[in-house]
């Protein structure tokens, strides 16, 4: 899993080889279709001429990514270049942003004079065949670099972002103005250009309407927002009336493909893309008023409109209230004994409350990262990471990569089950080579959690869900890292590891936490399908 983590208004790339190298990112790029990432993937092909005469590593690459990429090309002479990569580059970012592919043929990458002399014909047919070979061969050269010095247009050409009408923001500033018991669902749209974090939030908070935070909104509203809700999201939707679902938010699995919504609700949604701003509408749900558009310039407009506006008090501040006693149960569950080894949730907890205020947390597992989510709380906007509706694991390591090199001066922790580590944990060697000194947390269970808390009440079986309690802390120091295994024996003085790998960290060390942890009923019956 290559690294796709940019800052905000740029898109991420990626290079890569012909075939197997291209075959080896399908996942990645149809992660970041299904995250709405702006990507421009770069693979090498066989030259020209040679496509479809069996060259090493040719294969049909562009059937493989036309339905996962929203523009692909080939570029077929040099001077298609700069105009092709400028189209996909806004293309990438326009309406949902997403991947794009642009194939470059060998001979398009090589100067001159090395494909001139790859191009030459040492022993030509004699007679007329020859001489029509080689003028062919010749005219395909010149053809191919016709035009490749002139001087191009290199700047950005502009990118195309849907906006909600005066009538449709208007009515939206209706709706909200007359509900009793509002609520928004906020996605990842929330943290696309142009509208800053700091305005989305500043926007929400003059709302005062209680929030969800989902995918890469999570942190937008900070630590410990009034308004910031994260639990018990089910009954606030049945209570609501009025949701909105924001930037992204989609009636999927995530929401029970709508049937958590209450019929009687009002419902206003807004989404870039117009298939997901309607999925399963014409069953479970209907959207009172349904906006393609930007959700973030939507939310300003509405904020605006609504001035001196706010929701009635006593509403988030009794969401908020079962929110925290549902908090106090969890932390009260954590400091149970487990029958084996260390309390999952206590060691997250632990991460929580010591992890530094600009800390980034990638989430890369399933039970034990679902554990995470509903206690580690990101401190800002775009400081939590996770593959999104795809459910990609091996993730974790390119995730990591890419926001350490992005934000050097964070701390970047890496939220491990012990079944995805195994997808990432070589990246200890890149991690070390590139100087990006990473923090990861495994919940070392042994086993593949999340299949088996279903699978064995079901089946009765627990085949091919085992692990074993693997010394992942030893594969950390092989590659150059420093790593740490703690047990139920370390439980006084886990505190303690923990900041000494926040201080190994600040010191150029990537750090693993090899922690071995028990089961609980923690997220019982919770499945995913």
């Amino acid at each position: 899993m290559f690294s796709i983590v940019t800052p905000p208004g740029t898109v991420g790339v990626a290079a890569v080889t012909a075939g197997p190298g291209l075959t080896n990112t399908v996942t990645a790029v149809k992660n970041a279709q299904m995250a709405e990432s702006p990507l421009l993937l770069m693979g090498g092909a066989a030259g020209t001429l040679l496509q479809g005469r069996g060259a090493l590593q040719d294969i049909d690459q562009m059937s493989l990514f036309k339905p996962l990429c929203k523009f692909c090309a080939s570029i077929r002479t040099i001077r298609e270049i700069v105009p092709t990569v400028r189209k996909a580059l806004a293309i990438a970012q326009s309406g949902t942003p997403g991947p794009v592919f642009i194939e470059f043929p060998i001979d398009t990458l090589y100067p001159f004079h090395l494909v001139s002399k790859e191009f030459g014909v040492k022993n030509p047919p004699k007679g007329l065949m020859g001489t029509i070979v080689t003028w062919y061969l010749n005219n395909h050269l010149l053809n191919l670099f016709a035009g490749a010095w002139e001087t191009r247009d290199v700047s950005p050409l502009p990118v195309d972002i849907p906006q909600a009408t005066d009538d449709q923001v208007q009515k939206c500033i209706e709706l909200v103005s007359r509900a009793k018991k509002p609520v928004i669902l906020l996605g990842s749209q929330a943290t696309l250009p142009p509208t800053p974090a700091d305005d989305i939030r500043k926007a929400l908070e003059d709302l005062g309407i209680p929030c969800f935070l989902g995918g890469m909104s999570r942190g937008m509203l900070g630590r410990d927002s009034p308004i910031h809700i994260r639990q018990n999201r089910r009954d606030a939707l049945k209570d609501a009336d009025l949701v909105v679902l924001f930037a992204g938010t989609v009636c999927d699995f995530r929401l029970s493909y709508g049937r958590v919504l209450n019929r009687r609700s009002k419902i206003i949604a807004v989404n870039r893309d117009k298939t997901q701003l309607l999925k399963n509408s014409d069953m479970f749900w209907k959207p009172t008023v349904a906006i393609q558009g930007d959700a973030g310039s939507f939310l300003l407009r509405l904020s605006k409109g609504l001035k001196g506006h706010r929701c009635p008090e006593e509403w988030p501040q009794s969401l908020k209230a079962g929110d925290l006693t549902k908090e106090n149960a969890n932390r009260a569950k954590a400091d149970e004994k487990t029958e084996h080894h260390l309390n999952p949730l206590k060691v997250l907890h632990c991460v929580d409350e010591l992890m530094s205020e600009d800390s980034i947390i990638v989430a890369d597992g399933g039970d034990f990262v679902g554990s995470a989510a509903y206690i580690m709380r990101p401190r800002g906007p775009l400081r939590w990471l996770d593959p999104g509706a795809f459910g990609t694991l091996g993730v974790g390591g390119g995730f990591a990569l890419g926001a350490k090199l992005c934000r050097p001066e964070s701390e970047v922790w890496i939220v491990y089950g012990d079944g995805s580590l195994g997808y990432s944990v070589a990246e200890y060697d890149t991690f070390t080579r590139h100087k990006t000194p990473v923090i990861s947390v495994v919940g070392n269970d042994a086993c593949w959690s999340q299949i088996s808390r279903e699978q064995v009440p079901i089946l009765g079986s627990n085949v091919a869900c085992g692990l074993a309690f693997t010394d992942y802390h030893i594969v950390a120091d092989g590659y150059g890292g420093k790593g740490y295994l703690v047990g139920r024996e370390d439980e006084d003085r886990l505190s303690d590891i923990i900041k000494q790998a926040q201080k190994e960290s600040r010191e150029g060390k990537a750090v693993l936490l090899n922690v071995m942890i028990g089961k609980t009923n923690f997220r019982e019956g919770s499945i995913s399908v």
